[in-house]
């Protein structure tokens, strides 16, 4: 006899898995009282889950609208998330049951469709543009993520367009809030004071920048490999008269030629540039500064180095940040070390990032007709997924946000800090 959708997937999950299928076929498995059902709406579906078994053939079926989850909040599915992740595993079938599972499947399930619009394909697949973080692939895999459609991320940012950990100072301020908390934390713990010069790497939309000169009194360069990000930057910065002492430039971080800069913000490149780069990144960066200069490292961490390498072919590192590499704050803190710099201060912002993240879930959520018509079904789908995930992994402690604070050594040693700084309030 051949075995239903329904039967295989009760084979594989068992009885009691935490979700309840309704397949094209009109059978059905799992816990008729389960909180979560899907609906497996075509073969093409079935042919995603079969050839990537586990999360990938999951997201591809539902990022290309063939599996829907009833109830779901598309732009908010934490919910769904923490429930099923924890209590879904995958038993693996006696021989002769693979067998059966396999007859009645079919050759034909075992062919893969093509690969979602939205999906980069394996780092292998992609030598044609070039090494991993050649200034080429890096171009690439930031116009990927970044230059989905500025409108779409007014939707999911808010109006400070920052896209970054936000540091909430109150348990009850707002994203907004909490992010120009975080831009001036980051002013303050960089000293900055009229008359100073910024450098601001991976500048995104420039809201670093704009901080930094409108409250600080600095001049202030910002650098994005984000073509739409340089372009809506620099208008911002025209609408508020900034011309002549912010600028953000469409650039990659490499290709910066001033230097002699008083202090350097590094928000969230960090995680682009690749482990085996960090030696050059910081020795650049450190170029780029006076003796005796600041640099701020704002980026996602790993835990520990016994904690796992980051999974090249799962969700992230397909749909949302291509090349992306994460280290222990460890590591970011001995490279920068090696190359002059003297770490003044080290904080983990983890629990904020986990706020921000639900944060920038909850406004696709109340916005999310509107972001697909803005970007798509697949995109707002994949963007759901991300932000949700993102923030159950910063609140289990699966990743870390460090900011790490360092300081150019001068000749001899000489440098001029304050004995005890004060970057609260």
């Amino acid at each position: 006899m051949s075995l239903t959708i329904g039967m295989i997937v009760d084979e594989i999950f068992g009885l009691d898995a935490p979700f309840r299928l309704k397949a094209y076929d009109g059978s059905s498995s799992g816990d008729d009282n389960a909180v979560v059902t899907m609906h497996l709406k075509n073969e093409r579906g079935l042919r995603y889950l079969v050839t990537a078994p586990g999360e990938l053939g999951v997201v591809r079926a539902y990022v290309q609208g063939d599996l829907d989850i009833v109830g779901l909040d598309e732009g908010d599915p934490y919910e769904l998330i923490d429930t099923v992740k924890d209590a879904l595993s995958v038993r693996i079938p006696e021989p002769r049951k693979v067998k059966e599972i396999v007859a009645s499947l079919g050759p034909k399930m075992f062919v893969p469709p093509a690969l979602p619009e939205l999906e980069n394909p394996p780092g292998w697949r992609r030598l044609a543009e070039g090494l991993r973080h050649s200034k080429e692939r890096d171009a690439r895999a930031i116009s990927h993520h970044y230059d989905v459609s500025s409108a779409f991320y007014e939707l999911v940012l808010g109006p400070s367009m920052a896209y970054t950990c936000a540091c909430y100072p109150r348990d009850d301020a707002t994203l907004e809030e909490a992010q120009e908390h975080k831009f001036d934390l980051v002013a303050r713990k960089l000293g900055l004071r009229p008359g100073m010069r910024l450098l601001d790497v991976g500048c995104g939309w420039g809201g670093m920048v704009r901080h930094a000169v409108r409250n600080y009194g600095v001049t202030a360069l910002g650098v994005t490999l984000s073509r739409e990000q340089a372009a809506y930057g620099q208008e911002w910065i025209e609408r508020e008269g900034l011309r002549g002492r912010a600028e953000i430039r469409h650039s990659d971080y490499r290709d910066v030629t001033e230097s002699g800069f008083d202090a350097v913000s590094s928000i969230g490149l960090t995680e682009h540039i690749g482990v085996k780069n960090y030696p050059g990144y910081f020795a650049f960066l450190s170029e780029r500064l006076r003796d005796g200069g600041l640099l701020l490292n704002h980026s996602i961490t790993r835990p520990s180095t016994a904690y796992g390498s980051v999974q090249r072919g799962g969700f992230i590192n397909r749909y949302v940040f291509p090349d992306g590499e994460l280290a222990p704050v460890g590591a970011i803190i001995t490279a920068m070390a090696e190359q002059g710099f003297e770490i003044r201060h080290a904080e983990d912002l983890r629990e904020h990032y986990a706020r921000t993240c639900r944060a920038w879930a909850r406004n696709l959520s109340a916005n999310y007709a509107a972001a697909v018509s803005e970007a798509g079904q697949s995109a707002a789908r994949v963007w759901g997924l991300y932000l949700a995930g993102s923030s159950l992994g910063f609140a289990r402690n699966e990743i870390q946000l460090h900011q790490v604070l360092g300081q150019k050594v001068g000749a001899e040693g000489v440098t001029v800090y304050p004995l005890r700084p004060r970057f609260e309030d």
